[in-house]
């Protein structure tokens, strides 16, 4: 079976916005150097494979440049959606998918389709608060900002709907924009608490339709920024209305990717324990892999 690939930018208002992912087909009887070493030739922070055999309607495995395979229904989740619909791999007369990741499976919403992209709603898993953190002075060296910047009053926690993120609250967004984090410090201070990656973030967006500005780092996993983190969305959009650090409402919006040069919103959707996820996507290359 031959190996067909797309970039798609997800949460992008346009395209070369967002957060790219690579989304590959026809990969089933690889081994998993091969996907790694893929993840490695098209260096985005995940590359997406869309396999069969699981009960689901179909398999993801994502893996990044350093080869560590990621879980949870994030932007390569939502990535992966969108080219199967645009490029007609769904059954038409269906809205609603089941997407398997690891041990979870994960109902997927398609809408607006056409061939270049689609919008899609993922439900997360149940929101799972894991750890605190208090030590803002540890956290403003591993993170590169001044000291007063880190809002313990907040509580820095670790919150999982698929992966576990620390979700650290500063107090301005220039604070956010001036972080230069340092990877050994972050990794291990996330090591000590069971984190994966860390999302930073403050109540005055950029954005005017947005709730939160956030920047998104996982050195654990070999990223060095993300643009858009829908795996983190969700648990921050958790705390922002847990925490009351926003007038309760139906839908979350996240700003991310502006200090990289790919401005991104992310959509979230909080009913109790019932996570949505959802944004758009759109299909900015397609080719074949001759391997």
């Amino acid at each position: 079976m031959a190996m067909r690939f797309a970039y798609v930018d997800v949460f992008a208002p346009r395209p070369l916005a967002g957060n790219p992912v690579v989304v590959v087909t026809g990969a089933e009887r690889q081994p998993d150097a091969v996907l790694q070493a893929l993840a490695r030739e098209f260096n985005h922070s995940e590359t997406a494979f869309v396999l069969g055999g699981s009960g689901a309607d179909w398999r993801l495995r994502s893996f990044t440049p350093s080869g560590a395979e990621v879980f949870g229904a994030g932007h390569n989740a939502l990535g992966a959606v969108v080219w199967l619909a645009a490029s007609g791999r769904l059954d038409s007369t269906r809205s609603s998918f089941a997407q398997a990741i690891g041990d979870e499976t994960y109902t997927v919403t398609v809408s607006q389709v056409d061939r270049n992209g689609a919008h899609v709603a993922i439900r997360q898993s149940p929101p799972e608060r894991r750890a605190t953190f208090d030590d803002g002075s540890a956290l403003a060296r591993a993170l590169g900002v001044m000291d007063d910047a880190v809002r313990v009053d907040r509580m820095p926690e670790v919150i999982s709907t698929g992966a576990g993120h620390l979700l650290v609250p500063l107090r301005r967004r220039s604070d956010v924009d001036s972080a230069r984090p340092d990877p050994e410090s972050l990794s291990r201070l996330l090591a000590s608490i069971g984190a994966e990656g860390c999302a930073v973030f403050s109540l005055d967006p950029v954005e005017p339709e947005a709730h939160a500005d956030v920047r998104f780092f996982n050195p654990t996993m070999g990223i060095a920024e993300d643009p858009a983190t829908g795996t983190a969305a969700g648990p921050l959009a958790v705390k922002l209305l847990r925490d009351g650090l926003i007038a309760p409402t139906a839908t979350v919006v996240i700003a991310q990717g502006h200090a990289v040069g790919r401005p991104s919103l992310i959509s979230v959707d909080v009913r109790d324990d019932e996570v949505t996820l959802h944004g758009d996507g759109i299909v900015v290359a397609e080719g074949e892999l001759h391997i």
